[in-house]
This record gives structure tokens, sequence and C-alpha cells, in this order.
């Protein structure tokens, strides 16, 4: 069973710790995990070591370089973030660049939840020299789409609940139009009656709108393992 490494790097000035799952062998590629609006947390964890059970080199990204106390300290946290595009994307990039550090010739790809989900797709967005990302339950919406004809590089999995209060269905269609604008190769799973954060076991009950759904969350890991495989064979 692979433990998790303390991987520390940096955006700039700031700080930031992230944490590594290594495979028993040689890694089939790297996968980048960006946790959710909480960061790391256990069930982010498990997800990181899931992935090195199958060959995969996980590196669980930190959006903020600093401890989150609770659920409102977490929404201040990414509300900076995420107020400057350029400065959310430059975090989101050293993660990146510190999973390249690694293992420098691997394939690579990102997953993502909820936030997480939203971050890999701006990386998409960004054509930032990824095979595979995969979101679930993530935020579609962006204050920068994808250019129209591209380049949008990576494969794209969406894994998303039909019942999440978070993600309407007009955010739904406006995000469908954007990829097809930008020629983007994607793939959209929709799970009916299911809520926001279905894989995650163990949600903070202060956010109110989160429901784990133990089969939305088996099946939308096994689309990821087998487009993985597809990819990295």
């Amino acid at each position: 069973m692979s433990t998790l490494e303390r991987a520390d790097y940096a955006d700039g000035n700031t700080a930031l710790t992230g944490w590594l799952a290594r495979p028993a062998g040689a890694p089939r590629a790297g996968v980048l995990v960006f946790p959710t609006i909480m960061n790391i947390t256990p069930f982010i964890e498990a997800k990181a070591l899931a992935l090195a059970e199958q060959g995969y080199l996980a590196l669980i990204a930190d959006f903020y370089g600093t401890p989150v106390a609770n659920f409102p300290a977490a929404m201040e946290l990414a509300g900076a973030l995420r107020r400057d595009v350029d400065l959310y994307r430059a975090r989101l990039f050293a993660g990146l660049s510190a999973l390249e550090g690694l293992e420098p010739n691997l394939p690579r790809a990102a997953i993502g939840f909820c936030m997480g989900g939203q971050a890999i797709l701006e990386l998409a967005r960004e054509n930032a020299g990824l095979a595979v990302v995969a979101s679930f339950h993530g935020i579609l919406e962006t204050d920068r789409t994808a250019p129209i004809g591209g380049p949008v590089g990576p494969r794209i999995l969406i894994c998303h609940g039909d019942a999440d209060a978070l993600v309407p269905r007009s955010q739904v269609i406006a995000f469908w139009e954007e990829m097809d604008a930008a020629g983007a190769n994607w793939h959209f799973h929709s799970y009916s009656g299911v809520g926001h954060g279905f894989a995650n076991p163990a949600p903070s009950p202060a956010t109110g709108a989160i429901s784990y759904n133990a089969s939305a969350d088996r099946q939308s890991w096994a689309a990821l393992l087998n487009l993985l495989d597809e990819s990295f064979d």
C-alpha cells in the first residue's frame, strides 16, 4: 500500500504543501489531484492513494498554502484566490510544475473535485500540456472561456450530478457550447437525481448542499480509470 509523502513547492512567494502517492513500480503517468474548496482532506488523500494503486504517480495540489479552519474560512480563501483569473491559474500551474519536476518525462493528467473540478478545466482552457483532465462534481463556469477554435488539448471527462444545486443546467449547457466552440474532445456523464459532492463520503456539515452517492462515486471512478487506461496503455 502506498503512503503519502510531503512535497513542498511554491507559487511565487507563497509556500505550498503537496502530498504525493507513489505507485509500487514505474509510474504509467503523473496525475495532479486538485482537492475541494476545503483543500487537502482524507477523502482527497484516499483518491490519490487509489490512483497510486493503479500505477499512477499522484500529487495532491495545495490551493492556499495555509490551513483551512472551517468551511467559512475556505470560502474566504477560495474567493480571494479565484477573484483574479491570472492569480488563480498561476496557482494551478505551480502544482503542475511541481508534478513535472518529480518525473519530467511522464505524460500527465489532472483530476479535481468541486472547486478542483473547476481548476482542471482552467488548465484545459489554457491547453496546459495535459493528456487527460477529469472533473467530479466540479464547477463548470469560468471568468475566461476557452478560445474559440482552441486549442484545448486534453481529453475531458466531466462527471456531474444532474441535481447539483451549485451547477444548474444553464451552466451545463453553456459549458457544452464553450467546449464545442473550442473544438474540445469531451465526455459528459450526468447522474440522475444526484447532487453536489457525490464522490465525497465525509463532506463538511456546514456546506448543506453536498450529498454522497455511492453508485455515482463508483461509476465516475470507473469512467476515469477506463479513460486513463485508454490514454496511457
